[in-house]
């Protein structure tokens, strides 16, 4: 039996490990499969990945590293996509995932301009994006989480916009009808945002930043839920 896979490129705080788990057991939770039924690959511990003829789809999770640090597992990886990119496979890239895909295809990816996206964002769907079999269940408009300080400053060729906000122009893409991209994250609820903002609390402050306002702001949705559980329907 067909697996998903669950590729993982680092592991978050230990404090947020503790309380929510960590990348992988965040995306289950939302997503609603239990463990037996997914593979997880932590290659930036160097694990290998398993044969794709066992993969019904992939997810890439988030990480603390930065995509243009080309750090040596990162870019195995991304030779690894490239090899894959012509299978029917459905593929889902977050936060570093997202900006790994856009990068192994052609994209150019970088610090943003702008500093850190972080909190509780409102995010609009592209034409489209309300026309994506993925994107398609939310609504027009909907409140993501963020928490990213590199960006996708030029989408692959041939990538469709999917979603985007004044501060982040491509919050996500599809790219060959099956391959997506997105900077929010789905695997996120309210507790972990708000982990991650206290977390960087003293970055933040540096860069002008009024934390406890950015604390409050953030709200609970189910958004990322409802994207997971698609992601999922579309392997089955």
């Amino acid at each position: 039996m067909k697996k998903l896979l669950i590729i993982k490129t680092g592991s978050t705080f230990p404090e947020i490990k503790e309380l929510y788990g960590d990348f992988e057991e965040q995306v289950l939770q939302q997503m609603g499969i239990p463990a037996k039924d997914v593979m997880v690959a932590s290659v930036y511990k160097g694990e290998k990945l398993p044969g794709i003829d066992d993969i019904s789809a992939i997810v890439i999770t988030g990480s603390h590293s930065m995509v243009t640090e080309r750090e040596a597992w990162s870019v195995s990886l991304a030779e690894w996509l490239q090899s894959v990119r012509k299978l029917p496979i459905p593929i889902l890239g977050i936060c570093y995932g997202h900006q790994l895909l856009a990068d192994a295809f052609g994209g150019i990816v970088d610090y943003h301009p702008g500093g850190v996206e972080m909190g509780s964002v409102d995010i609009a769907l592209s034409t489209d994006g309300k026309n994506d079999i993925l994107l398609s269940v939310l609504p027009e408009h909907f409140p993501g989480y963020a928490s990213h300080a590199q960006t996708v400053l030029k989408l692959p060729e041939g990538a469709k916009l999917l979603a985007r906000n004044e501060f982040e122009p491509h919050h996500a893409f599809v790219l060959d009808g099956h391959i997506w991209g997105v900077q929010f994250h789905p695997e996120f609820n309210k507790g972990i945002t708000c982990s991650y903002i206290e977390a960087e609390r003293e970055a933040l402050m540096q860069q002008g930043r009024d934390v406890d306002a950015l604390l409050r702001s953030v709200e609970e949705n189910e958004y990322g839920k409802i994207l997971l559980r698609q992601f999922i329907k579309l392997a089955i």
